[in-house]
């Protein structure tokens, strides 16, 4: 197999297979590697890396662009010997938790997976519910329930991470053979949409079934028995079970878990994170300002921003193009904003988060300081608008006053105009304010937009400590994935998943009752 680079296709001809065959005449077959949109310039290019199949490769490998590769293909071998007296217990069913069951049942370890909220059908009439009538469920929404944080998003699939071990490969190739559509392998902003993923995660849930592991909804882990500072049970719902491995895949708006996890000397650190609003503007807008002429041609443009200025960094983050701004609450009285799209992203509109970097000098340099920081912002939030979400224009958010305006359609749940200076630390809006007038150099008319908030959980305010085995300072405990402060986005949290899968695969055999 031979891969050719850097193939620059029209956006408007989309003649990929002539463009092959003028550098390879006698290929067998192709298949797309990696696809990506160059609007560097004012000729906007589709850039493709693809691998062909050919007889008689040494003479096609001639310059820079063409090169010899070898499929890289996940492999994990089953080494442990230790008996396991009772079946691991996985709690959380975000991504983190859920690639971890899979592997294990997939291997004969029969996994037990607790969630507290509940599966996807119910959980989805739950969030429509809470979209049109503002009836939340603190168990049952957008944060909590199979699929974890991550089913009501984007279903977004970047990573900056190396893939030597095939491992980010597989969790894609999963993804499609659960159902989704067969671009996230190639793409280089790979997502799978939420109308979509709602699919996949039921697809695999249903699979680990069959493998062998058990799902109990609406079960929440309430306290850890550990006896010579060994793990030997959990009370779920009060209810005790007996367990030699807990994988914690829990989300990062677990906070009564953190709380119950300091109570058992669980070494945890805090963390910083970021804060802000989302911004919304014309799906049209920003495909014209980052493809011009040929938008038309093009999938739903993104963005990626970045302004620093005193310490404190102001980014765009988890932009959804041709998506929805989301009330993402959890907790009553309080209230956190998040962006979606689904798979064709047709909505009108895109959004991003524009968030500022906060950390101990911003809070405090307490374990809980900054868990306590989201709390607060998120009931200003909650109370300025009296349970809506919150929306003001940019200019008159930079002069900090109100005036009526037309809020676009472009939420998940209900609004109402609100000065949202009111939330932060009035520097933090400066901050912001400076990003986004810089950001407007970058995108000539970013600023005319509107911004809702606030967008508080961009990751978890909290690292639970483990070592290269996995394993906290407690035996047999394993956190995992986003929540734990050990990755950031769906695909290196499934990741995250797969690695406690083989380190305990490592120690213990399969659970042979």
């Amino acid at each position: 197999m031979i891969r050719i680079s850097n193939i620059k296709i029209n956006p408007k001809k989309k003649d990929l297979e002539r463009k092959i065959k003028s550098i390879i005449p006698d290929y067998k077959s192709y298949k797309i590697y990696k696809e990506s949109v160059d609007a560097r310039h004012k000729e906007v290019s589709l850039i493709y890396t693809v691998d062909v199949e050919v007889k008689n490769e040494e003479r096609y490998i001639n310059n820079k662009n063409i090169r010899k590769v070898s499929c890289i293909n996940y492999k994990y071998e089953i080494t442990g010997e230790e008996e396991l007296e009772y079946r691991p217990t996985i709690v959380g069913a975000g991504p983190s938790g859920l690639f971890a069951a899979y592997f294990l049942s997939l291997s004969g370890y029969k996994p037990l997976i607790i969630e507290r909220g509940k599966d996807i059908n119910e959980r989805r009439k739950d969030v429509d519910n809470f979209f049109k009538n503002g009836k939340l469920l603190e168990n049952s929404n957008v944060q909590f329930g199979l699929g974890g944080a991550g089913l009501f998003s984007d279903g977004k699939l970047s990573t900056g991470v190396n893939d030597k071990e095939g491992r980010i490969k597989e969790v894609l190739e999963l993804f499609v053979k659960f159902g989704a559509y067969d671009d996230i392998l190639y793409s280089n902003h790979p997502h799978i949409g939420t109308d979509i993923l709602i699919k996949v995660i039921k697809n695999m849930k249903e699979e680990i079934e069959s493998l062998g592991g058990e799902f109990r909804f609406n079960s929440t882990l309430t306290n850890i028995k550990i006896e010579n500072n060994k793990v030997i049970g959990v009370y779920i719902n009060d209810e005790f079970i007996k367990t030699n491995i807990l994988i914690l895949g829990i989300g990062n708006s677990s906070r009564d878990t953190f709380k119950m996890l300091n109570k058992n000397n669980v070494i945890m650190i805090s963390k910083p994170f970021a804060v802000g609003f989302r911004v919304v503007h014309e799906r049209l807008f920003i495909d014209n300002a980052m493809y011009g002429k040929y938008s038309k041609y093009l999938d739903p443009a993104s963005y990626k921003l970045t302004y620093n200025n005193n310490g404190h960094g102001v980014y765009s983050f988890c932009m959804c193009p041709g998506g929805y701004v989301i009330n993402a609450s959890s907790y009553k009285g309080k209230l956190t904003v998040n962006g979606m799209s689904n798979y064709k992203r047709d909505s009108k509109y895109s959004n991003s988060a524009i968030v500022v970097t906060v950390g101990p000098k911003d809070y405090g340099d307490k374990l809980f300081d900054g868990l306590n920081f989201q709390d607060k912002i998120e009931e200003k939030a909650y109370n300025l608008a009296h349970g809506l979400i919150p929306a003001q224009s940019f200019n008159d958010f930079k002069n900090n006053k109100i005036s009526n305006f037309e809020i676009p359609d472009a939420f998940k749940g209900k609004t109402k105009i609100s000065n949202l200076r009111e939330i932060l630390p009035d520097y933090l809006n400066k901050e912001i304010i400076n990003g986004m007038e810089y950001f407007d150099t970058k995108i000539k008319g970013f600023s005319k937009c509107t911004m809702a908030g606030i967008e508080a959980r961009t990751s978890s305010p909290i690292k639970i400590e483990r070592d290269d085995d996995f394993l906290s300072n407690i035996k047999g405990l394993y956190p995992i994935g986003e929540g734990s402060g050990h990755s950031g986005g769906i695909t290196t949290s499934a990741v995250d998943g797969i690695k406690c899968f083989e380190c305990i695969i490592k120690k213990y055999a399969p659970f042979k009752r």
